[in-house]
């Protein structure tokens, strides 16, 4: 199961795609990690899909990677008096704390965290953005706010606050559960929705531990503004590109989604970009090109991962997404111009031993033209380092520890193999020749470059590089240090 590409794609399940059956059919075409979605999921469900993707991984015996995308804080108006009004600009339109049925000129908010962050001048966006308001004042349990861009107001729909930074934590009660219950069934990755600081994570990191790793979904304003501070307490990043361009002028979300892009990538923290990536594949079996450029493009910005949501989830041509996609991402990574582009936005190793003899052998396995790297990594800080450089060979992980090749899943460019750890440095060059030639990734002949911690099994010990040729039989007929 070797994949033509280095970028990893990420499709979640749904109606359209949670069946064993379709389960084996989405990761045949080329799924490398799979999101729930937890805004939609039930815990039986989560059982049963979780399930039936730890039986595909043991069937192709490939580390699949689990995403759980926690739901996170989410905002509402209350019931409106014959569920839906008109509001029209230039209207001024009340929210209080009274829970009557709204109508055309108040409606009830049943979040005081809201009243308590909210200050005049803010923006109130309501029903994903279509309707647009200024708060021009408060007082206590009452916000009137003017309608900038008016529109039908219905029931329930939710309200963003894209200049208010909320007194809320990043987990909600049923996030908490949701987090906890995913845990115990041991997910790869969580996703945390609506981070607003670095903070959050920090909060959100005293629950998790190491027991997954965490996902920073960067659509708010405020959690831009943080950025740094998002990314040093990460593990990744997702460019939630939907609830961005509700909060944000959408104009600025390519900008933006290649700032995050960049800084991921100099921080060595994978970034997974998202959202309507091939939205017409929901209900069409082919793309626009819009679409096939806008998947082109986060290939050749160098995202570790792109992802599929309602395509895949409830699409009528879930397969068929996946397999456009994984085309797309051949081609663009096949194209003339792609290497000098996806090191565009290069930056100089951290200032580590570790970084600095992952960057060193990239150097050399380009000079000595090797057919790959290999990797030897207990917690997969080794082979992060490496596809930090974004190399122009394949990168193998090798590893002992399952959680270990799953979390690697989403990483650019690493294809990973569960191996038990060698018993000393001559074993450790026989083994790494072995599984290249087995993994089809080298010939006889060709050269391979090692990097690993010594002793093998010490978290963040990358203090090691080694260069072996194979003979016919994948014993190594050369080597050195």
């Amino acid at each position: 199961m070797r994949r033509n590409r280095r970028v990893k794609i990420v499709a979640t399940l749904g109606p359209a795609s949670n069946s064993p059956e379709m389960i084996a059919r989405l990761f045949e075409a080329g799924v490398d990690v799979f999101r729930i979605n937890m805004s939609h999921a039930t815990p039986d469900g989560v059982k049963k899909v979780h399930t039936a993707l730890r039986t595909a991984e043991a069937n192709f015996g490939r580390p699949i990677g689990i995403l759980c995308d926690l739901q996170g804080p989410k905002f509402r108006v209350g019931n409106i008096d014959g569920e839906r009004v008109g509001l029209a600009s230039g209207a001024v339109y009340r929210f209080d704390a009274n829970e009557t049925a709204g109508d055309a000129h108040r409606v009830f908010l049943p979040h005081p965290q809201i009243f308590e962050a909210v200050e005049p001048g803010h923006t109130l966006l309501l029903d994903d953005g279509k309707i647009r308001m200024i708060v021009r004042a408060k007082s206590g349990g009452t916000i009137e706010a003017e309608v900038l861009v008016g529109g039908m107001l219905a029931s329930r729909k939710g309200i963003s606050l894209p200049d208010t930074v909320l007194p809320v934590g990043p987990l909600t009660e049923k996030d908490k559960k949701d987090l906890d219950f995913a845990l115990r069934l041991g997910v790869d990755w969580v996703a945390l929705s609506f981070v607003q600081r670095g903070e959050d994570v920090k909060m959100a990191r005293q629950l998790i531990g190491q027991a997954a790793a965490i996902m920073s979904k960067i659509e708010k304003p405020s959690a831009i503004t943080d950025i740094d501070e998002v990314i040093a307490h990460s593990d990744g990043l997702m460019v939630a590109r939907g609830d961005l361009g509700v909060e944000m002028p959408v104009e600025k979300v390519p900008g933006l989604q290649k700032q995050i892009v960049s800084k991921a990538r100099a921080a060595g923290k994978p970034v997974v970009v998202a959202t309507q990536m091939l939205e017409s594949m929901v209900a069409s079996p082919v793309p626009t090109r819009a679409e096939v450029s806008d998947v082109a493009t986060a290939v050749f910005d160098g995202a570790d991962a792109i992802m599929l949501s309602a395509e895949s989830a409830v699409g009528q041509f879930p397969v068929e997404a996946i397999a456009m996609m994984d085309r797309i991402a051949y081609e663009v990574e096949n194209d003339p111009s792609y290497p000098a582009l996806v090191h565009a936005t290069r930056t100089p190793p951290l200032a580590t031993a570790a970084d600095a003899i992952a960057a060193g052998a990239h150097t050399v396995a380009d000079t000595l033209k090797l057919a790959c790297i290999i990797c030897y990594t207990a917690t997969g800080s080794t082979a992060l380092r490496v596809a930090r450089e974004r190399p122009g060979l394949p990168v193998i992980g090798l590893s002992p520890v399952v959680a270990t090749g799953r979390k690697l899943a989403l990483i650019w460019g690493v294809h990973c193999v569960l191996t038990s750890d060698p018993e000393n440095q001559a074993a450790m060059v026989r083994k790494a020749c072995r599984i290249a030639l087995e993994e089809g990734f080298a010939r006889p002949g060709e050269g391979i470059i090692i990097v690993a911690g010594v002793p093998l099994g010490s978290p963040g010990t990358t203090n090691m590089v080694r260069i072996a040729f194979l003979d016919e039989a994948g014993n190594p007929v050369a080597e050195g240090a």
